[in-house]
């Protein structure tokens, strides 16, 4: 067998086993056991299967559960966070100074063009054998910046206790 890893962001609220099969119309399972902790889990990136819900649910145990996800805020990894930035959602530390400060991820893409148009003209430069070309829109990469606590958009880079710290949270 392969193995996986999965980072995907989910809502969840506690309920036991017998609560997710009322909730669903059904009788428990006269092997399980109805007073279970779990958690009810909507995903919210698939189609719903309840007309309650606006995505797809399911009841999954507590230890299983907790063993896979993490409280945005109570505390990421690293990895947890850019997950998210990519995802569209500002992230922040919890151990940063600065009140209000959050980061998020800019697309270049919706930044080429006035940038390009910023600087003038691409058409004045004329490269060499760098593969640019005469008239060619300088791409612009995907990047990481800051909200500053004065209120500021800065591009950021990530120190190492950045990158090693877990007191990383969603910002809301």
């Amino acid at each position: 067998m392969k193995t996986y890893i999965g980072t995907k962001q989910v809502r969840a609220i506690s309920m036991t086993r017998k609560e997710y099969n009322e909730l669903r119309g059904w009788q428990v399972p006269s092997d399980e056991n109805p007073d279970d902790a779990g958690y009810l889990v909507k995903y919210l990136d698939s189609q719903p299967n309840h007309a309650d819900y606006d995505g797809y649910i399911l009841w999954s145990p507590t230890a299983v559960f907790e063993q896979a996800y993490r409280d945005t805020q109570q505390g990421m990894t690293f990895g947890d966070a850019l997950v998210l930035l990519k995802q569209g959602e500002r992230v922040a530390r919890k151990g940063w100074n600065g009140k209000g400060m959050w980061l998020l991820l800019v697309k270049g893409a919706c930044i080429t063009e006035p940038i390009n148009d910023c600087y003038g003209d691409p058409t004045r430069y004329e490269r060499g054998n760098d593969g640019y070309e005469k008239g060619q829109s300088l791409p612009v990469l995907n990047a990481i910046y800051m909200k500053t606590a004065d209120n500021k958009l800065v591009p950021w880079l990530a120190s190492q206790t950045d990158m090693l710290a877990e007191d990383w949270v969603l910002v809301e």
